[in-house]
């Protein structure tokens, strides 16, 4: 860990405190002015959907600004944003908040690659710890981010508008972070230009396991911890329970990557991979088997460290898929895959816990796992079928 990679692990965890508390705050928001109540995740699912419509212009940020000066860019537009969502929440504008919302998204599809950004900081034999520590910062916002909410719900005479300046004044500070940060030069526009086409790089077997895994892996946690508080609020648990449920859920996300990246670098990437399946399938056992508070921690805890092990191995995974040249876009086609079934899932979420409830949402989470589970078992026979084949051959 360098000097740069620590402020990038701070910036991480300043990201991660605007994203819990947009979890938590956004869909109760959202329920208090929707005109209906599964409109309520709506939001949420327009932080995403902001996301996943950002891809594109962020990858040509990137190239034409760096990666400071595009950082700096998502940063400002974070700061902007927060106050349109807390003018929004004081007039009681649930279409406002909506757009302001995916404007945000701007700010979480550029933050989302500050872990690509962490492999550029080390020497290549570093990358997995790179990428693992950095993203370890999120613990920042395990803790601030669920007591930031809870800390100025009452601040202004309207619930969480207070939270919404609060993430305003996160965004300035993760500027002031950023402006020390050396990254490396980024290719030329002309070096840019070279490589592979992008369809090429996309047909790759290790680019479609690195995308689905990471696209699903985090689709099923965003699907259960966005519909979190709402079936804490319909189970009638107080909004404090809720917010030490996701601080415990982000503790799980983010504690683990002091170790995640020597677990790949020891074990691999596809075996590290495969035991964050198994954590979401014991997520989804336990959240089945109650809806006590108990159940709701231990639960999210799990999808946590479950969605850590996937979301890490499949960032490890994807930087063999390209090279230097082919990085703006093959980063953005992976982080549009990832936005775009955000953008899906917190949809769902609210839908069927305000309509189906607690127990249909996760029996429906099993079938993402499900399709993780069969992308990672035939990724791990190409790579068993191609030096058998160099072998006879």
């Amino acid at each position: 860990m360098n000097r740069n990679l620590w402020l990038l692990a701070i910036c991480q965890g300043l990201l991660l405190t605007n994203n819990v508390t947009f979890i938590a705050i956004n869909g109760l928001v959202g329920l208090a002015i929707a005109p209906h109540g599964w409109m309520a995740t709506l939001p949420v699912m327009s932080y995403v959907v902001g996301g996943a419509l950002s891809t594109g212009l962020v990858a040509r940020t990137q190239q034409r600004f760096g990666r400071r000066g595009s950082f700096q860019i998502g940063l400002a537009v974070a700061v902007a944003s927060s106050l349109l969502c807390c003018f929004a929440a004081v007039t009681k504008n649930f279409w406002l908040l909506c757009f302001a919302t995916v404007v945000a998204g701007y700010y979480n599809a550029n933050a989302g690659l500050y872990r690509f950004a962490a492999a550029e900081l080390a020497a290549p034999a570093w990358r997995e710890k790179a990428v693992s520590m950095v993203m370890a910062g999120g613990l920042i916002g395990a803790v601030a981010g669920p007591n930031l909410a809870t800390a100025t719900r009452e601040a202004f005479a309207v619930p969480f508008a207070g939270a919404y300046v609060a993430l305003a004044l996160v965004a300035l500070l993760s500027m002031a972070v950023m402006h020390f940060i050396e990254f490396p030069a980024a290719p030329t526009r002309k070096e840019a230009a070279g490589g592979r086409p992008l369809a090429e790089i996309m047909r790759q077997p290790v680019f479609i396991v690195a995308a689905a895994a990471g696209a699903l892996g985090y689709g099923v946690m965003n699907l259960l911890m966005a519909a979190t508080p709402i079936a804490m609020q319909i189970c009638s648990l107080p909004f404090s329970d809720a917010a030490l449920v996701l601080e415990w859920h982000v503790i799980g996300m983010f504690a683990p990557g002091f170790f995640t990246g020597h677990l790949i670098r020891r074990f691999g990437a596809l075996p590290v991979m495969g035991v964050g399946l198994v954590l979401n399938l014991g997520c989804i056992a336990i959240a089945l088997s109650g809806v006590e508070l108990h159940h709701f921690i231990v639960a999210l805890f799990l999808l946590g460290v479950g969605w850590n092990f996937l979301f890490t191995g499949s960032t490890t995974l994807s930087l063999t898929a390209y090279t230097a040249e082919e990085r703006d876009r093959a980063q953005g086609a992976l982080n549009f895959c990832v936005f775009a079934t955000l953008a899906l899932t917190s949809f769902a979420s609210g839908v069927l816990v305000t309509t189906q409830g607690w127990r249909l949402l996760n029996f429906g989470s099993l079938v993402p796992v499900v399709l993780t589970g069969a992308a990672l078992i035939w990724l791990a026979r190409v790579r068993a079928v191609r030096p058998a084949a160099e072998s006879a051959g």
